[in-house]
């Protein structure tokens, strides 16, 4: 039951890729999100409010249309096994500050020899149907990626882009300006200082990097300086702004 998206192979070619956050556990929300039309959807476990079960269920809802990278709520290996298992097409791991973390966030997403991704009858692969099709391309398809939102990921920046089998840096904005003392400040000096020195690092051994931003003027320049995976808006953002737009033209 590998995504028929395959959003790995797609980075590969030099797609860039459109997706948005969902943070609300609604499969109704994740749904109406593919229907518009994104590339890929970024369900949030990390600061939403749902659990594996209601990931798995908005994963579900979009079969087919777009695929779905799980944010885990923590870098544990518990975490990355659920999230792979119930069909995500990969992970986005939270604050990744060094090499010896980004490892271990591999070996977690990789089946043996590779790594040490547990096995069970889960609906990844179809409750074992798929099993042998589906563990003989996990390891090539399976898309992880590592936010580097912090100032000590940048100072380690060089160390963790070599770590072999991470294949997305994700730059986390809002958190990196509040590491380094500038909340909020995400178009500060000192903190496209630091993205810079990530983007440098990432081009010099040509590895694809994410950005977020609310609109789609917050990501456009990222997108100008060649980011394949965008991430704009959040579902409850759509929702406020929607419902604050036409409450203000009917008052």
């Amino acid at each position: 039951m590998m995504s028929p998206m395959n959003l790995k192979s797609r980075l590969t070619k030099g797609e860039t890729l459109i997706g948005t956050i969902i943070s609300m556990p609604s499969p109704e929300v994740a749904e109406l999100m593919a229907l518009a039309g994104f590339d890929w959807l970024f369900i949030d476990l990390e600061h939403g409010p749902m659990g594996f079960l209601e990931a798995q269920r908005m994963i579900q809802a979009v079969g087919g249309r777009c695929d779905s990278l799980v944010r885990v709520p923590e870098n544990t290996e518990v975490s990355m096994k659920k999230a792979l298992d119930i069909g995500a097409a990969g992970i986005i791991a939270p604050k990744v500050n060094t090499a010896g973390e980004a490892a271990e966030i591999v070996k977690y997403c990789k089946y043996a020899p590779e790594g040490q991704r547990g096995i069970g009858a889960t609906r990844a692969h179809g409750y074992g149907i798929h099993f042998q099709e589906y563990v003989a391309r996990a390891n090539t398809d399976i898309l992880v990626v590592i936010q580097i939102e912090h100032i000590e990921g940048v100072k380690n920046i060089e160390s963790i882009v070599a770590v072999p089998g991470v294949d997305v840096v994700f730059v986390g904005p809002y958190d990196l300006s509040a590491s380094t003392d500038l909340m909020g400040q995400v178009d500060h000096p000192e903190v496209l200082a630091a993205i810079g020195q990530a983007e440098a690092a990432c081009k010099k051994v040509g590895k694809p990097m994410g950005y977020f931003g609310m609109t789609p003027e917050s990501v456009k320049p990222a997108m100008a300086k060649g980011y394949q995976l965008i991430t704009c808006g959040t579902d409850t953002g759509f929702l406020s702004a929607g419902a604050q737009a036409t409450f203000s033209a009917l008052k």
